[in-house]
């Protein structure tokens, strides 16, 4: 699935995975409790900077701050777009 949103230099764009509805005990998570996610699938990756050349690729899945990025909402979807550096490891 392509995406329509290019990310300039070293901007990445992630689609959050759902935050868990369920422990492992099995306990429901109310909504209001839910947790942000801090793991999302990399869709769209900028061009980098001259003198930096980006690590991640699109596919990638990784793990990210917790407040990081500015999020937005495109074609009833949520994503965020952060800068790479926000980005904490590829999983």
């Amino acid at each position: 699935m392509a995406v329509n949103i290019k990310p300039l230099a070293d901007r990445v764009l992630v689609e959050p995975q759902a935050a868990e509805t369920k422990t492992a005990s099995g306990i429901i998570i109310p909504e209001t409790a839910k947790e942000k996610p801090q793991r999302g699938k990399v869709v769209a990756v900028g061009n980098g900077k001259k003198d930096h050349d980006m690590t991640v690729k699109v596919g990638d899945v990784v793990l990210y701050g917790k407040f990081s990025g500015t999020e937005l909402k495109h074609d009833d979807k949520d994503y965020l777009i952060m800068r790479e550096d926000d980005i904490l490891a590829i999983v």
